[in-house]
């Protein structure tokens, strides 16, 4: 009796332990991890709203769902009703799902607090839905659009009287109406064929089909409530009628639509060049919500005010302060440069007069919200390997400060000023919403870099969890930090790298690696959660992941950005090998001998260069990446990224395609090589993958394609993914060897 007591003790002391252990993340892992929106916080500030993504990886979809968590509820508080779920530190979680019978994204709420609205596909293709809401409950749903061509973007004008929203129509159209015939004739007709008469007549991943994106507007009154829910035909009103895309086309990140405090104007980006193809010239436009009944297309468009016009560069992300005195948003003043720095601007309403908030600030200025009074702007900026919410005031000379560390985004304030909600990820854990006290002084902030000065006493603010949906199932995960490495680049620059072991490490063994290269070019490896390319994954089953911030990498200044322009084998190249020699010469536990380079995008093209100048490597994974220079200008769609980062087009600057192309020197190319293509890449037309797989076959050089016909640039469909990781990992593994 006494050895049957004893052991039940020892197994009763080792449960905590079995509880405890962690296993190596898999993709099915990430697969079940929830992917959570941007944060709105109810006007009387005791609600935050969010959506969040549920992937079902045996049905091959995602379905977005809106949540709910109580802002002012005590950590380990459960929601009313609901039980709770623990988080990995004990502590239960307060969120839970609000509407759960449909699919439901993108809330926003009423200035009454009374109703959100969200959009669903519930009975076909996207449309704008409406929910009442009391006590943290929605009593009752009602769809508010029928729109033949779908409705994205709303937005709910702050005297609540209308709601505006986002569609794809037809530009000669005036009405629902004709939208309507002209897509089912189009839907029905038996020839496919499509006619173009300009540039930018496929984007992304998509054809234009001689469609333009608009907003509409409708009245609330004449939707909500009545007897017939819905707005009734004819309701929505175009307030950006016209052959152009207004808002311009995004992905994804702030609107670039506002509505004026007084609810009585919109503010828009929109490109009127005549080759929207070769410019990135998005103005800043103002029109009238309540034009002339029954105004035609011309009317409109003479109501209509380019704000924005002695700016020959990009402006985009309009948001009126609260006092609506001023419109801030974003601005870049190299015409043609994607990748220009980021201004934050603000413009008086008033006198027409333009300011730079961050004129001696050296980082792109990106999210950004008001504060209540209209004294202070918050926004987030990257910072080395981080991106950190500062505060600027807009009076007098903008004073800005660095408030909160991390790797954060989406910004909201709450109605009384006291909170930031923001996102929040990391490298070990996605999105999940974050507060701080929006009142700390934080550090100064200058050029970009967090500054603490003199004073002993500089920190930044306290910043604490609101959600903790993914929680429960990270604990039970193994993950590493990312280790941040310096070493000495190209032209002697001080250039960033990081460093992620495997679950289990033993510093004793020998690890082979698996080398990533960012794309953009101007992107950067952070502190950061990606569901395509993610750095724990690829470490989980037994490699060294290591990556470099090359120069043309962002957070470190836009010189350090710059230095790629024009030079897309030749520093970022240097930069990549020589920080692979001093990881290689610092950390004994690398396997020198069994490496294998990837890339994606940028990333794509300087795994083919690779190839071409270096045997250093077991083998090469080039997803989306550029072959051959001249091709790729000429199947692009976005023209003025080729046009400057190459220094003009191949028929009045063919030396720079011709030094800078990989398929130059196919004759160097010997590594095993998987090439990775989406047909409908149209960044990188899939020609590009043929290409590549066809010159390493040619030349005898042991490759593979992996070809999807239903992906663009991204593999975004979950079992498609989960493909996408098997080839590549089995290909490593084929290659480098565990």
């Amino acid at each position: 009796m006494r050895r049957i007591f004893l052991s039940l003790l020892v197994f009763a002391l080792a449960l905590p332990a079995l509880a405890q252990a962690k296993h190596p993340f898999t993709f099915e892992d990430m697969m079940k991890l929830k992917r959570v929106g941007d944060p709105q916080v109810s006007p009387d500030g005791k609600w935050v709203i969010f959506s969040v993504v549920d992937v079902d990886l045996a049905a091959n979809t995602k379905t977005p769902h809106i949540w709910i968590v109580p802002l002012t509820a005590d950590v380990g508080t459960a929601a009313p009703g609901r039980p709770a779920e623990q988080s990995s530190a004990g502590s239960a979680s307060a969120e839970r799902i609000l509407i759960a019978d449909q699919d439901a994204d993108r809330p926003r709420w009423a200035p009454d607090g009374k109703r959100f609205a969200f959009l669903s596909t519930k009975e076909g293709g996207s449309q704008v839905w409406v929910a009442d809401f009391a006590a943290g409950t929605v009593t009752g749903v009602q769809k508010l659009t029928s729109i033949a061509t779908e409705a994205g973007g709303e937005l709910w004008s702050p005297d609540g009287k209308n709601i505006l929203f986002t569609s794809d129509v037809y530009p000669e159209c005036a009405d629902e109406a004709c939208n309507a015939r002209k897509l089912e004739a189009a839907e029905k007709s038996k020839v496919k064929a499509l006619i173009f008469d300009h540039l930018l007549y496929r984007h992304w991943n998509a054809y234009k089909e001689d469609k333009r994106s608009h907003i509409l507007v409708v009245a609330i009154e004449a939707c909500v409530g009545t007897a017939a829910p819905g707005c009734p035909a004819g309701a929505a009103r175009d307030l950006t009628p016209g052959d152009y895309d207004a808002p311009v086309f995004s992905l994804g990140g702030q609107d670039d639509y506002a509505f004026s405090p007084d609810g009585q104007e919109i503010c828009y980006a929109s490109n009127h060049d005549k080759n929207p193809a070769a410019s990135t010239n998005n103005d800043l436009w103002i029109v009238p919500v309540h034009g002339a009944t029954g105004a035609s297309p011309v009317q409109v468009l003479a109501q209509t005010k380019n704000i924005t016009a002695d700016n020959p560069a990009s402006d985009s992300s309009p948001l009126y302060s609260p006092d609506g005195r001023y419109i801030a948003y974003r601005a870049q003043q190299r015409p043609g440069y994607e990748s220009d720095r980021f201004r934050l601007m603000l413009y008086d309403r008033k006198t027409g007069e333009k300011k730079n908030l961050t004129e001696d600030f050296d980082h792109w200025a990106g999210t950004f919200a008001w504060a209540p009074d209209s004294k202070t702007i918050y926004f987030s900026a990257e910072h080395l390997r981080h991106s950190l919410i500062y505060a600027v005031a807009t009076g007098g000379n903008p004073s800005r400060r660095a408030l909160v560390g991390g790797y954060d985004d989406d910004i909201a304030v709450t109605p009384d000023g006291k909170k930031l909600l923001f996102t929040r990820m990391s490298l070990k854990a996605p999105i999940e919403i974050f507060g701080a006290d929006a009142s700390a002084e934080g550090c100064p902030a200058r050029t970009g870099d967090v500054d603490k000065g003199k004073e002993k006493d500089c920190s930044l603010s306290k910043d604490w969890p609101v959600t903790h949906v993914n929680d429960q199932l990270l604990s039970q995960i193994s993950m590493s930090d990312g280790e941040p490495f310096w070493f000495k680049g190209a032209k002697g620059d001080d250039v960033e790298g990081s460093l992620v072991k495997p679950p289990n490490f033993d510093p004793s063994k020998k690890y082979p690696v698996k080398f990533l290269i960012h794309g953009g070019p101007q992107g950067a490896w952070g502190d950061d959660w990606s569901f395509r390319w993610n750095p724990e994954l690829f470490a989980a089953n037994g490699y060294v992941v290591i990556m470099i911030n090359f120069h043309g990498s962002t957070g470190y200044g836009q010189k350090f950005i710059d230095a790629i322009n024009g030079d897309w084998g030749g520093a970022p190249f240097e930069d990549l090998m020589k920080g692979l020699d001093y990881a290689e010469q610092t950390y004994p536990f690398i396997d020198k001998t069994r490496e294998c380079a990837l890339g994606a995008s940028y990333g794509g093209y300087m795994a083919n260069w690779v190839l071409g100048h270096t045997d250093r490597f077991k083998c090469i994974v080039s997803h989306d990446g550029m072959f051959n220079a001249e091709s790729a200008w000429g199947t692009t769609e976005e023209l003025w990224f080729n046009n400057w980062e190459f220094k003009g087009t191949p028929y009045d600057n063919r030396d720079s395609y011709v030094k800078w192309s990989p398929h130059q020197y196919a004759k160097n190319f010997k590594t095993p090589t998987l090439v990775i293509h989406g047909q409908r890449d149209y960044r990188l037309d899939v020609s590009e993958g043929f290409q590549l797989f066809t010159t390493l076959q040619m030349e005898g050089i042991p490759s593979k394609m992996l070809y999807f016909p239903d992906e663009g640039h991204w593999v975004l469909k979950p079992q498609n993914s989960q493909l996408w990781y098997k080839t590549v990992n089995d290909w490593v593994d084929q290659w480098v060897g565990k």
